[in-house]
């Protein structure tokens, strides 16, 4: 269907950062096409252009401010144009933005985002610049209507916020204290997803364990697991992220009873040393995390462990790097996210003495990576020859005439099509191959 450009207002969203800024947009979405904008994948034909950032790492800022820079050109040719920055970044630099560039119409923090409809009416009406940026949520926002981007897996947050101040960690002070969602809002929303046909939902906090610790309810997130178990509209339910200091025998045990919720455990370590957690503020230790570890590989012999590692922290010295590097032989995880330790300002580590030199935290990270992916291959390999069960996502990206699912483990599948699959079909694949990011099988 052709839009009538007369009568229709197109958005058009760029959305940089983790699940839950791209939940964010989606909740962007849903109250822009209450007041008649339609969204455009073409930035040239928009009347309103969003960058939701993040400011996790220096690399995103730099790609961002370099974006929003380049939007000058499409605002000399459309005045009207209405561009806004939102989100992480928006909420650390607010008057930066505004002052340095003074074609954005609109800065707006993480805080705020229930109100955009209220404040694109503002612009529409003033146009002039405006900063919508609290300090800090004094409550849990109202829930907003939401645009999903795909129709078999959907994010559902359960918490906005974290309380844990990792010395590394801009979250804290761009997302606010941690405040939950009522059960009541989370299995509402997981039922509504079920009646539209989504099969997965992927329950979204910055750290998912502590769901409820702020809660009027008498609540915890294994209780939160137990209930949405019963939602027998939804096949299978994942969630992140879990901070393993929090991450106890109760929640472990109401998985393993539960029928839904998947077997793939991501459990970010970030440092195989316990001076360098210690120094993070992580809150455990390695023997501790060996203990978890063991006890979920104990309860759950199939599952899949993941995790996410920091290269070239503050201090980091070569044997505590070879620490992390032995720890990660020790373990084998099936796949580890690895990042570069980034300086960020506001942070008790960028002001630690003892930076690492980039060349250094860059051959850290190769090495890293090389252990890594030999492991992830060495673990998929065993899966040759054996039948998965598999949630058919579509048709592959890079191939049209292959299909692509996850396992319940959350391990990526190709098969060639045969027609008798479609998308949110559970169906099962016996492996041929295993790669170090992707097993191809076929359909059985």
């Amino acid at each position: 269907m052709e839009l009538d450009q007369k009568t229709t207002k197109l958005f058009h969203t760029i959305t940089f950062g983790c699940q839950m800024n791209l939940n964010d947009s989606e909740r962007l979405a849903g109250q822009l096409r209450t007041i008649g904008y339609e969204a455009t994948d073409d930035i040239e034909q928009a009347n309103l252009i969003l960058i939701n950032t993040c400011c996790v790492r220096e690399s995103a800022e730099k790609k961002i401010y370099g974006k929003i820079g380049e939007l000058k050109r499409l605002k000399l040719v459309n005045p009207n144009l209405i561009i806004g920055v939102v989100g992480c970044m928006a909420q650390k630099d607010k008057d930066k933005i505004l002052k340095k560039y003074p074609h954005v119409n609109l800065v707006m923090g993480t805080h705020n985002t229930h109100q955009l409809v209220e404040l694109i009416n503002k612009v529409e009406q003033s146009r002039e610049p405006v900063l919508a940026v609290w300090d800090q949520a004094k409550r849990l926002a109202p829930d907003v209507p939401t645009v999903r981007k795909g129709q078999i897996s959907a994010w559902v947050p359960i918490m906005y916020g974290c309380n844990n101040f990792c010395t590394y960690c801009i979250v804290p002070y761009v997302r606010g204290r941690e405040r939950s969602r009522s059960l009541d809002s989370i299995l509402t929303e997981m039922r509504q997803l079920g009646s539209e046909g989504f099969k997965e939902v992927t329950l979204l906090g910055q750290n998912v364990n502590s769901y409820g610790k702020d809660s009027e309810e008498s609540i915890d997130f294994a209780d939160l697991l137990h209930a949405a178990d019963q939602v027998e509209s939804i096949a299978r339910i994942r969630y992140m992220t879990s901070h393993p200091r929090d991450m106890n025998d109760k929640v472990i045990d109401t998985i393993r009873k539960s029928k839904k919720i998947c077997e793939h455990f991501h459990l970010p370590i970030q440092a195989g040393s316990d001076t360098i957690l210690e120094r993070m503020n992580r809150g455990y230790t390695t023997s501790y995390y060996r203990e978890l570890i063991t006890k979920i590989r104990r309860d759950f012999p199939n599952a899949s462990v993941t995790t996410d590692l920091i290269v070239g922290f503050p201090g980091e010295t070569e044997e505590q790097f070879l620490e992390t590097l032995q720890f990660l032989k020790d373990i084998r995880y099936d796949a580890a996210y690895t990042f570069l330790y980034s300086q960020r300002s506001g942070t008790p580590a960028a002001k630690y003495p003892d930076q690492i030199p980039l060349p250094t935290k860059k051959a850290r990270l190769q090495q890293l990576m090389a252990v890594q992916n030999e492991i992830s291959l060495e673990i998929n390999k065993q899966l040759e020859g054996s039948v998965v069960e598999v949630l058919v996502e579509g048709p592959s990206k890079n191939d049209e005439t292959k299909f692509m699912g996850r396992t319940r483990t959350n391990k990526i599948v190709l098969w060639q099509k045969t027609g008798q699959e479609q998308a949110g079909d559970l169906v099962n694949i016996q492996i041929d191959t295993a790669q170090t990011w992707v097993l191809k099988g076929q359909l059985i």
